[in-house]
């Protein structure tokens, strides 16, 4: 398999002690589609440059189509590795101590010494304990009510693309509510095939038929109510009533 060879390989340098599997792979790939997270870390940071470059040629060998290299801060890389065959790899190379958490699905596949289990112990635990475990926008409801005036303005403007747009921010906000709602892990997440039935029925509801204006009135005032609804139900967001009454106000720009 595929996947044992590159471990096998990387395994075998000096440079590398630890690999540390991530995403929905390590319970089992959703499907065919599904690429591969891995996390290879050095034990000192004067190593990263090398273990970047065998890493690059190991991948290489496999006949790689393109490598794309990114640098996230000093001394942590993410390379992002296209097969022929399709599979996509997404390998971050950084040293030991760098190691976190974002999310409970991770698995240490080689471990040289037992500090990359330990570090990454350590990081789940600061993880689990954290309340609000991933980056939100903390003013997501004001954020929400702005976007909504915007699009009414623009809308004035008959500025469709632009209205479209700002519906689909407004779209982003209330997925992310729903996703805290029903403790889906927000970072990088992306399979709203799971959020509830019912949600994805309402959501999918709120596109226009059609772009005129009438119609993406339309939608503007069906992503109120779902926005409105959905926070409603969650326990780190809210909307005081100035900030909703606001909101009711918006579309009274509307010429």
């Amino acid at each position: 398999m595929l996947f044992h060879k590159i471990i096998n390989e990387l395994k075998s340098s000096y440079l590398i002690e630890g690999i540390v599997q991530l995403g929905s792979g390590v319970k089992g790939y959703k499907d065919k589609y599904s690429d591969i997270d891995l996390m290879v870390s050095t034990k000192k940071i004067g190593d990263i440059e090398t273990t970047k470059k065998f890493i690059y040629s190991c991948f290489s060998a496999l006949n790689s189509i393109y490598i794309k290299e990114l640098k996230f801060r000093e001394d942590i890389y993410l390379l992002i590795i296209f097969l022929e065959n399709g599979l996509e790899f997404n390998v971050s190379i950084l040293p030991t101590e760098y190691l976190n958490v974002k999310s409970p699905l991770w698995n240490v596949i080689f471990d040289k010494t037992g500090l990359v289990t330990k570090k990454m112990d350590l990081e789940n635990e600061r993880f689990t304990e954290k309340r609000v475990k991933y980056q939100v926008n903390e003013d997501i409801g004001f954020e929400f009510v702005y976007t909504m005036r915007k699009f009414y303005t623009e809308l004035n403007r008959h500025n469709l693309i632009y209205s479209l747009k700002m519906l689909e921010t407004m779209r982003d906000y209330i997925l992310q509510v729903q996703a805290l709602n029903e403790n889906k892990k927000l970072h990088q997440f992306k399979a709203y095939e799971t959020l509830h039935p019912e949600f994805i029925t309402i959501y999918l509801n709120t596109y226009p038929t059609e772009i005129t204006v009438e119609e993406l009135l339309i939608s503007a005032n069906k992503l109120k109510g779902l926005f409105y609804e959905t926070i409603k139900q969650n326990n780190i967001f809210s909307m005081d009533k100035t900030l909703f009454k606001l909101l009711n106000m918006s579309n009274e720009i509307v010429n």
